[in-house]
């Protein structure tokens, strides 16, 4: 499904004289915001292929129908909400849900959505069909060389398969652990992961990178091989400059100081990007800012001032990118309202007195460094992050437009009402 540029125009006219009158306030409560609008629509979040279908937990899935039955179908989905918020241009593949049948049209109906290609994610948390040894006790970590042989060859093939879509990074999330004490020689389990990441690492190219994920626990519940961001910082340290540390956001114990880590992994140079997503308990995969919107913002201040600091560019320097489930609502608008909340969260930090920040700081003037801060979070961004939209060609109301249009139901019409999205 496409949707016409005029009907996003025809929408946006309805919308216009109420966003102009909001934008006007916002511009007289906040400095620089050309420069804010501009860094907002350069600002791209990828969108995980495995993400446009209902997701669901051990107890039960629900699916809404329409859900993307084929990589085709999930490119042309990340392309319908890139249309929306033209904040969306690029879509991760998850290998091997995602292998391309024919790659040159593959890639030619991504240019004709405007996308890209993000990193490539490999897959040693399942036994596919084909596969001759089981991941029930690990992978990269495994007891048998054999397995982690297998696990080896499965990485280097995302590689390979990335390379010819033009993605430019690999994404490693390890299952890896233990469930019972007794089970697992942890130094021994360390060693076998590290050799195993160097084989891995010595297949990259020269222009790649290497993303390895950490979580605290699941599906592994006593011990997990790579499970904070510590372990994933010592691994990359000694694979190389290629190697960096990806961050989840939902991968952590309970009241970790996310914002922390953030910082010290970007002055380390071992930050690589993100999984964004929200949590309540654990692992929750939900809505990006819809439970703790200020940890969001606090971690994006942090990004902010630590990519300044380094000179990087905010818009391609580290990895960005959704990695989300949906049990209850419809993916794609929960996608929509994932991809706000996060570049709300950026413009809020952009809007961050700097250098009246710094000087509270090295004044250890406490009361005022927390009013600079919660200042700008109490700040209403949403006219800048439109504004933004609007001047790209997308919807001032992506979510509203989404609806109004019913796509959901043309989906539904077009692929039926039972799909399930593939990989899922």
């Amino acid at each position: 499904m496409l949707i016409e540029s005029s009907k996003i125009a025809s929408h946006n006219d309805g919308l216009l004289k109420s966003h102009k009158n909001k934008l006007v306030f916002t511009a007289s409560e906040i400095a620089e915001t050309e420069s804010i609008i501009q860094k907002l629509i350069d600002f791209q979040i990828a969108i995980p292929s495995w993400a446009l279908g209902t997701g669901g937990t051990r107890f039960g899935r629900f699916p809404g129908g329409g859900e993307p039955r084929s990589l085709e179908e999930k490119i042309e989905d990340v392309g319908l909400l890139h249309a929306l918020n033209n904040a969306s241009g690029a879509i991760s593949l998850h290998i091997p849900w995602d292998i391309p049948t024919d790659r040159n049209a593959i890639k030619a109906l991504a240019a004709q959505h405007g996308l890209k290609f993000d990193a490539v994610n490999s897959n040693t948390f399942q036994n596919q069909a084909d596969q001759e040894h089981s991941y029930k006790f690990g992978s990269l970590q495994n007891v048998n060389k054999a397995v982690r042989k297998q696990a080896i060859a499965h990485n280097i093939e995302v590689i390979q398969q990335g390379i010819e879509l033009g993605s430019e990074s690999l994404t490693v999330w390890l299952a890896d652990g233990s469930c019972f004490p007794g089970q697992l020689n942890f130094r021994k389990a360390y060693q076998n992961t590290l050799e195993s990441l160097e084989e891995i690492y010595a297949a990259l190219p020269s222009n790649w990178k290497l993303f390895l994920e950490y979580k605290c626990a699941e599906p592994n519940f006593y011990s997990t091989t790579v499970a904070d961001w510590g372990q994933s910082y010592s691994y990359v340290k000694k694979l190389g400059d290629k190697a960096k540390t990806l961050v989840d956001l939902g991968h952590h114990l309970p009241n970790a100081n996310i914002e922390q880590i953030v910082s010290l992994l970007l002055m380390e140079d071992k930050l690589g990007g993100f999984h964004f997503n929200d949590s309540k308990y654990g692992d929750d995969d939900l809505t990006a800012g819809a439970l703790k919107p200020y940890q969001l913002f606090l971690i994006f201040n942090e990004l902010v001032e630590g990519m300044d600091a380094r000179g990087m560019n905010h818009a391609t320097d580290l990895g960005w990118m959704i990695d989300a489930s949906h049990n209850v609502k419809d993916p794609m608008e929960d996608l929509l309202q994932s991809v706000e909340a996060i570049m709300v969260a950026y413009a809020q930090a952009l809007s961050v007195d700097r250098k009246a920040l710094e000087i509270a700081q090295e004044e250890n003037d406490v009361v005022k460094a927390q009013e600079i801060l919660q200042n700008a979070f109490r700040t209403d961004v949403r006219a800048l992050v439109a504004e933004a939209r609007l001047r790209s060609g997308a919807a001032l109301n992506p979510v509203g437009l989404y609806r109004q249009l019913a796509v959901r139901d043309a989906l539904i019409g077009e692929r039926g009402l039972k799909t399930v999205a593939t990989g899922l």
